[in-house]
C-alpha cells in the first residue's frame, strides 16, 4: 500500500522518468504496540468479559482496531480536486489541470501529465479510472472531457464527448480477465443532463479511427436530474445473458432488468450491447424507488466478496440519500424486477455538536455525510471533519475518529479500490488511508446477540468465542426441546459433563444423552484413557438396554399394531452398536462388556464383539457347545491363530471331518504333525466305502502338493491305507499307487516313509503286492521275485526281475528262477516256451535241465530247432563282418602304397617363401598349401613356433645323426671338399654367406666335421636347458645331414664292412623319417599365424624407425 512506500522511503528519489515529481520527506504511522507479548496465553485464556463488562468481549477488542486512519504526509504540488484509485493504481487531479499517477507496487515512480488547457479555460471536475487501472476519464465543468491510457505522456480530448460526466460504469468482467487489451468495451455513462450513455474507448493507434469509437444517448432520465450512480453487471455469470443496470438520482434508484444485446448480437465488435436493453422500456417503465429530500451530492456503492475475479457479482449495495442509507442485497436469481433483496434505510447517526459553555451537555445533530464507502460489514461515512464507521449487522456506531485538517483545509472526498479493497480519503492538501484490519472483529457477537448460532461459529476466531457461541446455542436448543442437536451443540462446549448429564436424564431423553456420550467420546483425548473406557462401557449399556426396550414393545405390539417401523429402528440401533463396537474396542474391558451382554441376554451381540475383538476361542467354544460345527469351522477358516486348529481338531474332525480337512487344505500354514492327533480320530471311524479317506486326502495334499517329506507323515498315510477294512483290490490298488509315486530323498534315491515299517505293517495285514514292491524298493529283488511266485503272481514277479537294469547276471538269475517255476511248478511245457519270449536273457539250453528226464521232445522240438536257426543266422552274421574288416584293411594298404608315389610341380624359379631365393639351389621342401622352403630355412622357421617337447625331440635326433656321422667318418678326410660344399656359389657368382644363431659354429674350417661334433658337445652340455633349447638347433648343420644320400659323406673314403653300413644306413633313415615328421608335419607359415597370435608384432629389443619424422 501507499503507506509501505512511505514507510521505506527515507530519501530523496532519484532518476525519475520524465514527468516524475520529486517527493518530499514522509513519515510513516503504524499500529499502537500490543499489550501482550507474542505468543502470551492471555489472548486465547482470558475471560471473555470486556473492561465494560460486556460478557462477549475478548481481548483482541482492545487489541487490534478494526479501523485506523493513516495520515501520508505527501504534499501536493496543487491543490487536489479528486482522486480515484483501482487496481493499486492511483490517480489524482490537482488544481492546475495536472494529472499524478502512482503506482503503488512502484511508489518511487509518481508520473506528472499535464492537461494542455488554462485553469480560466478547463476546471478538472472528477476523474474516473476503469477496474484495470488502465484506461483514465478527466471530465470538466464545462463539459470538456479528456482521455489518458496509462503509458501515455499526454492525454487526448474526446470530443464526442459533450458532456459533464457525474458517474460511469465500466464493463469489470472484460477488463480484469484481460491484461493487454486496449479497449475499454462498453461503458455506461450517467451525464448531469440525466442522460445515459454507452460508449467505447480504444487506446490503440490507428490511422483511420480515433480512440473515440462510438459514444451514443441510449436512455434519458424524466426528471432530467444528474446521475450521481450507475451499474451495470451481466448475470449468469457462467452465461451471461441478462443485465442489471442501477441508476441513482438525489432522490430516485432505477432498475433496468433485461436480455443484452451481447446476447441477441453475439457480441460482435462495437455492437451495441444496452441499446436494446434500454429500448425495452420506452413504453414500460424500469423498477423505480423515489426517497425525496434536500441533499447536493447522492452516491451508489458496491461490496463484491471476490473482487479481484472477473466473474464476480456484488453482494451489497449502499445508496447515500437525504433520509439516510438505503441498503440491501442483489439476489441475481429473482424472477422479479426488483432485485434488490431486504432493502432497509439507515439513518444517518447524529453527531456531537460543540457545547455553547464547558459547563453544558454537548448537543447531538444530524448531518448528510459528504462521501460513502461500502465494506464487508460496515458503512463508511465521511463528514466535513470527521470519518464514521456503523456496523451494517447492528447498525450500531463501530468507529468515529476526526480528520486532523489544517486552516483552509476542506475534505475532498472518500474512495475506494474496487478490485483490491482499500479505501482512502482525500483533502484538498493531503491523503489518508482507512486501515480496515480486523473488520470481523466482532461480527460473532453480534450474530450471537442475533441468536445467529451457525453464522456466529463462522466468524468465532478463538476458543474461548466458539465455546460460548456453542454454549448458547445449546442453551437455546435444549430449551426449545431439540434434544439431539443440542446433545451435540453440548459435546463441542464446556459445560461440565455432570450438569449435561443430569439435565438430559431429568427430563428422561436417553437416546439424546447416547448422543451426547458419543461426541463427547469421539473428542476426548487417546490419552485419557479411564474416561474413554468409562465413556465407552455406558454407551454399551445404553445400547444393550435400548434393543432390549425395542424387543420387547415388538413381542407386545405384534399382534394388534404394525411393528415394521420398529424392526427397522431395532435393525438400525444393532447396527450402530456393531459400529460402535469396531470403533471403540481398544476403549473397552472385554470382561466387562461379555457380562453386560450376557446380563442383557444377547448372544448375537456377544458373538459380535467377541469376532471384532479377535476372542475367536470363545466364538468357536460357543459353536462347539451348540453343536454348530460348520459355524465353528467357518469362524476358525476366517482367522489367522493356528492354535485354534490344533486345539479344536479333534472334535471336529469327528463331527464333520470332509468341511474341517477342507478348511486344514485353505490354510497352508498349518504343521502337519501338529494335526496327528485329530488324523489318527479318523482312524477306527465307519465311513461311507464310496467317500474318500478325509485323513488319506489330507496326508496326499501335504506329501505331494506341500511337499512335505516328514517320514512321519509318510509312515501315517502307509498306515492309513494299510489298516482299511479286510483287503480288496482297491485297496491294494491306493496302497501301490502310493508305494510307487511317493517322492524320495534326492541324495539316497529312497523314500521318505521307514521301508522296515512299511514292509513289517503290509505283512501283518496280508497284502503282499505291497510287500514285493518293497522289497524291490529295498533292492532284495530276490526276496520280491520269490514271494511274487510263492503267491502265484506271475507277471508281478516278471516286473520285479526286469527291476535290477545295471546287473544282467542277476536279472537273468531272477528270469531262471521264474522259469523254473514255471517248468517245474506249473509242469506246463508250452506255457514254458511262451515264457521265453518274453525275455532276451534265456536261451532254450538254459531251460533244458529245468525238464524231466523224460519228457517228450515233441512239445519243444519246434523251439529247439527255432534256436539252431538263430545260432545259425548269427555265425553267419559275423562272418559277414570279418570279411568286411578284411577288404578294408586291404583298401588301407593300397592307399599307403599309392601315397608314396605323390609328387608336385613346381616352376624352375620358384623361391624359397623364407630367403626369396632359388628354391632349387639346395634341399627344398614343398607343402600343400604351395608353400615352399629350403630345408635350413624350413628347420630355422619352425623352431620359432614348435612346443619345448617338439624342440626336446630336435635336438635328441641332431645329436643321434651327428654322432652316426662322426662314426662313419673316420677315413680320410678331403677338406677342401668339404670346405667347397659348405660354400657354394649362386648362379650369379656370389657367395651366400648364412650366419648360423649359434656363436659356437663361427669359424669352422669343415662345417660338416666341426659343426656337427660342436652341435653334439652342446646338446650333452646343455640339453636340459629348455630356455635355450632353440639356439642348440643349428639349422645348417642339421640341413646338411637330411639332405645328404644315406651312408654318404662327402670326401670321405671307405674301408667300412658292408653288414656294418647297411646297420647305420637303416637306423639314419629311421631317424632322418623321425625328424621329418616333426619339422615337415605341417606349414610353418600357416601354423604360426595361429600359434602366434598372443605375440607382439615388434619384438623385444627391435626399434621400428619407418614412422619417424
Amino acid at each position: 500500500m501507499f503507506d509501505e512506500f512511505v514507510e521505506h522511503t527515507t530519501a530523496p528519489t532519484a532518476g525519475l522518468t520524465h514527468g516524475a515529481l520529486p517527493l518530499p520527506q514522509l513519515q510513516y504511522e503504524g499500529f499502537e504496540p500490543s499489550p501482550y507479548e507474542a505468543g502470551d496465553i492471555r489472548a486465547e485464556l482470558e475471560d471473555v468479559s470486556g473492561p465494560e463488562g460486556n460478557q462477549f468481549a475478548g481481548p483482541e477488542s482492545f487489541n487490534t482496531p478494526i479501523f485506523e486512519l493513516d495520515p501520508v504526509q505527501f504534499e501536493p504540488p496543487a491543490p487536489i480536486v479528486s482522486l480515484v484509485i483501482s487496481s493499486d493504481i492511483l490517480v489524482m487531479g490537482l488544481s492546475n489541470n495536472f494529472i499524478l499517477l502512482i503506482e503503488l507496487s512502484h511508489p518511487e515512480q509518481v508520473v506528472r501529465v499535464p492537461i494542455p488547457r488554462k485553469p480560466s479555460d478547463f476546471s478538472i471536475y472528477r476523474i474516473f479510472l476503469d477496474p484495470s487501472g488502465r484506461h483514465i476519464l478527466v471530465t470538466s465543468t464545462q463539459g470538456e472531457n479528456w482521455y489518458l491510457f496509462r503509458g501515455w505522456k499526454k492525454p487526448k480530448q474526446l470530443k464526442t464527448f459533450k458532456m459533464v460526466i457525474e458517474s460511469m460504469a465500466w464493463n469489470k468482467s472484460a477488463l480484469l480477465s484481460s491484461s493487454h487489451a486496449t479497449s475499454t468495451k462498453e461503458m455506461l455513462i450517467g451525464a448531469r443532463n440525466g442522460t445515459i450513455y454507452e460508449a467505447v474507448l480504444d487506446a490503440e493507434e490507428d490511422f483511420f479511427k480515433s480512440q473515440e469509437r462510438y459514444c451514443q444517448p441510449v436512455f434519458s432520465l424524466p426528471e432530467k436530474s444528474p446521475i450521481t450512480g450507475i451499474k451495470f453487471d451481466f448475470f449468469p455469470p457462467s452465461d451471461a445473458k441478462k443485465a442489471l443496470v442501477i441508476v441513482t438520482t438525489a432522490s430516485r434508484i432505477y432498475q433496468f432488468v433485461g436480455v443484452s444485446g451481447r446476447a441477441e448480437e453475439g457480441g460482435r465488435e462495437n455492437s451495441r450491447v444496452f441499446a436494446s436493453l434500454f429500448a425495452s422500456f420506452k413504453d414500460t417503465a424500469p423498477k423505480i424507488l423515489e426517497l425525496p429530500g434536500n441533499i447536493q451530492r447522492s452516491e451508489l456503492q458496491f461490496f463484491t466478496p471476490s473482487s479481484d475475479q472477473a466473474l464476480s457479482l456484488p453482494k451489497g449495495m449502499a445508496w447515500m440519500t437525504a433520509p439516510g442509507i438505503y441498503h440491501g442485497t442483489l439476489n441475481y436469481e429473482s424472477n422479479s424486477d426488483d432485485l434488490i433483496d431486504a432493502a432497509q434505510l439507515l439513518p444517518y447517526p447524529p453527531l456531537p455538536v460543540p457545547p455553547i459553555s464547558p459547563g453544558h451537555e454537548a448537543p447531538t445533530s444530524t448531518e448528510i455525510p459528504t462521501s460513502i464507502a461500502l465494506t464487508e460489514f460496515h458503512f463508511i461515512l465521511l463528514y466535513k471533519n470527521s470519518i464514521v464507521g456503523i456496523c451494517n449487522l447492528d447498525e450500531k456506531l463501530a468507529y468515529e475518529e476526526v480528520i486532523p485538517l489544517n486552516p483552509n483545509e476542506e475534505v475532498r472526498g472518500l474512495t475506494a479500490d474496487p478490485v483490491r479493497r482499500t479505501y482512502w480519503v482525500y483533502t484538498n492538501q493531503s491523503i489518508y488511508e482507512l486501515r480496515v484490519d480486523n473488520e470481523s472483529r466482532d461480527v460473532w457477537k453480534i450474530y450471537l446477540q442475533q441468536q445467529k448460532y451457525d453464522i456466529a461459529l463462522r466468524y468465532a476466531k478463538t476458543a474461548g468465542q466458539r465455546d460460548h457461541v456453542l454454549s448458547a446455542q445449546a442453551l437455546s436448543l435444549f430449551n426449545q426441546r431439540k434434544y439431539f442437536p443440542a446433545a451435540l451443540s453440548y459435546a463441542q462446549c464446556s459445560v461440565t459433563f455432570e450438569e449435561v448429564a443430569l439435565k438430559f436424564l431429568d427430563v428422561g431423553e436417553r437416546d439424546a444423552l447416547r448422543s451426547y456420550l458419543i461426541s463427547r467420546l469421539e473428542r476426548t483425548r487417546k490419552t485419557d484413557l479411564t474416561q474413554r473406557m468409562m465413556l465407552a462401557t455406558w454407551l454399551v449399556e445404553f445400547y444393550l438396554s435400548k434393543c432390549n426396550e425395542l424387543d420387547d414393545v415388538v413381542a407386545s405390539e405384534s399382534v394388534s399394531h404394525d411393528v415394521d417401523d420398529l424392526q427397522a429402528e431395532r435393525a438400525i440401533l444393532e447396527e450402530d452398536l456393531r459400529h460402535f463396537f469396531e470403533t471403540y474396542k481398544s476403549n473397552l474391558d472385554h470382561r466387562t462388556v461379555y457380562e453386560l451382554i450376557q446380563g442383557h441376554g444377547r448372544t448375537d451381540m456377544y458373538l459380535y464383539f467377541a469376532t471384532v475383538v479377535g476372542d475367536y476361542e470363545r466364538v468357536v467354544e460357543h459353536y462347539v457347545l451348540e453343536d454348530e460345527w460348520a459355524k465353528a469351522i467357518d469362524v476358525i477358516s476366517r482367522q489367522t491363530d493356528l492354535e485354534l486348529y490344533y486345539r479344536f481338531g479333534p472334535v471336529l474332525v469327528r463331527q464333520a471331518p470332509k468341511e474341517t480337512v477342507d478348511a486344514w487344505l485353505r490354510q497352508s500354514s498349518l504343521d502337519p504333525l501338529r494335526l496327528i492327533p485329530s488324523l489318527l480320530q479318523l482312524q477306527h471311524v465307519p465311513r461311507n466305502p464310496l467317500s474318500p479317506h478325509q485323513a488319506v486326502r489330507y496326508l496326499n495334499h501335504v506329501i505331494f502338493e506341500q511337499q512335505n517329506t516328514s517320514p512321519t507323515i509318510h509312515n501315517l498315510i502307509i498306515t492309513f491305507h494299510a489298516s482299511s477294512p479286510p483287503p480288496i483290490p482297491e485297496d491294494d490298488a491306493k496302497l501301490l499307487r502310493f508305494l510307487s509315486t511317493a517322492p524320495s530323498d534326492p541324495l539316497t534315491d529312497k523314500p521318505y516313509y521307514d521301508l522296515d515299517y512299511a514292509l513289517r505293517l503290509c505283512k501283518q495285514t496280508g497284502r503282499t503286492q505291497p510287500c514285493v514292491h518293497i522289497y524291490s524298493k529295498m533292492g532284495l529283488w530276490e526276496n520280491s521275485v520269490d514271494l511274487a511266485l510263492e503267491k502265484g503272481d506271475l507277471e508281478l514277479a516278471k516286473i520285479n526281475a526286469d527291476m535290477p537294469e545295471d546287473d544282467e547276471a542277476l536279472r537273468k538269475k531272477l528270469w531262471l528262477k521264474i522259469a523254473r517255476y514255471v517248468v517245474q511248478d506249473k509242469q506246463d511245457i508250452k506255457t514254458a516256451m511262451r515264457f521265453l519270449e518274453n525275455t532276451d536273457l534265456l536261451k532254450i539250453e538254459d531251460i533244458l535241465p529245468f525238464f524231466p528226464d523224460f519228457v517228450v521232445i515233441d512239445d519243444f522240438k519246434e523251439e529247439i530247432a527255432h534256436a539252431l536257426e538263430g545260432y545259425s543266422h548269427h555265425i553267419e552274421a559275423l562272418k559277414g563282418e570279418m570279411d568286411d574288416a578284411t577288404n578294408t584293411a586291404e583298401s588301407i594298404k593300397q592307399d599307403i602304397a599309392k601315397l608314396k608315389n605323390r609328387f608336385v610341380t613346381i616352376d624352375a624359379g620358384e623361391r624359397c617363401s623364407v630367403c626369396s631365393h632359388l628354391l632349387l639351389t639346395r634341399q627344398f621342401y614343398v607343402f600343400p598349401c604351395q608353400h615352399t622352403f629350403h630345408a635350413d630355412c624350413l628347420i630355422g622357421l619352425a623352431k620359432e613356433y614348435l612346443p619345448a617337447h617338439a624342440l626336446r625331440k630336435i635336438v635328441l635326433l641332431q645329436t643321434e645323426l651327428v654322432k652316426d656321422t662322426m662314426k662313419n667318418s673316420h677315413g680320410s678326410v678331403d677338406h677342401a671338399n668339404i670346405s667347397g660344399f659348405a660354400s657354394q656359389k649362386t648362379p650369379a657368382g656370389t657367395v651366400a654367406q648364412r650366419t648360423l644363431l649359434s656363436a659356437n659354429f663361427t669359424n669352422l674350417a669343415n662345417p660338416l666335421i666341426d659343426g656337427t661334433r660342436a652341435a653334439g658337445s652342446l646338446g650333452r652340455n646343455i640339453l636340459s636347458a629348455g630356455d635355450k633349447l632353440r639356439d642348440l638347433i643349428v639349422p645348417d648343420a642339421l640341413a646338411t645331414v637330411v639332405s645328404a644320400p644315406v651312408g654318404w659323406i662327402p670326401g670321405i673314403g671307405g674301408n667300412r664292412k658292408v653288414g656294418s653300413e647297411k646297420d647305420g644306413r637303416v637306423k639314419a633313415e629311421k631317424l632322418r623319417d623321425e625328424l621329418d615328421d616333426v619339422l615337415a608335419s605341417s606349414c610353418p607359415l600357416c601354423e604360426s599365424v595361429l600359434a602366434g597370435l598372443d605375440k607382439p608384432f615388434v619384438k623385444e629389443g627391435e626399434l621400428d624407425t619407418t614412422w619417424a619424422l
